[in-house]
């Protein structure tokens, strides 16, 4: 009887002390095609790694010229000459393989760019969803466009809207 009247207890314990949590939703996508700086952010970012792709493409077909020059003269070139422009192509494609890593690389400039650019965009969000969720005593707020299992949503858990109005964003 004691087990019964213990276990009921419990049961009563844990019904009280479980409360349902308030789960907000945001459309990162929706957000950030909304927000003109962004949208200018990636306008300079497509521009510079445009402008850095042409540049590597430039020495990558000087080595193609090189080695087509290379191929056709090859058999009137001493070896002195040979090594010499074997070298000069190697060293041509070592330049172009720098310039790649320089710009393109995990730490390079388009990076960099990236992070100075787009980093503030994100932390300006970051802090507007915090507020959000403070003022309406949201638990969890979820990436909507980061859910693929996500098949329904009710609209009023949207609040991409007034994180957009929050951050002054038509």
């Amino acid at each position: 009887m004691k087990r019964y009247i213990l276990f009921i207890f419990l049961g009563a314990l844990v019904t009280c002390t479980v409360s349902a949590q308030k789960i907000a939703y945001v459309d990162m996508a929706y957000i950030l095609k909304n927000i003109p700086q962004y949208e200018t952010a990636n306008e300079q970012l497509t521009m510079l790694s445009k402008r850095w792709q042409k540049e590597i493409d430039g020495l990558t077909q000087e080595v193609q010229v090189l080695e087509q020059n290379y191929q056709t003269e090859q058999i009137f070139l001493t070896d002195d000459m040979r090594q010499k422009r074997e070298k000069e192509i190697l060293d041509k494609e070592q330049e172009a393989l720098e310039l790649k890593r320089k710009y393109f690389g995990q730490n390079g400039e388009l990076f960099k760019k990236r992070e100075s650019l787009i980093k503030p965009i994100q932390d300006d969000i970051y802090t507007a969803i915090q507020e959000i969720a403070g003022e309406k005593k949201y638990d969890i707020v979820k990436d909507r466009s980061a859910e693929p299992s996500l098949i329904y949503m009710s609209n009023k858990l949207d609040i991409s809207d007034q994180v957009l109005r929050k951050l002054g964003a038509k």
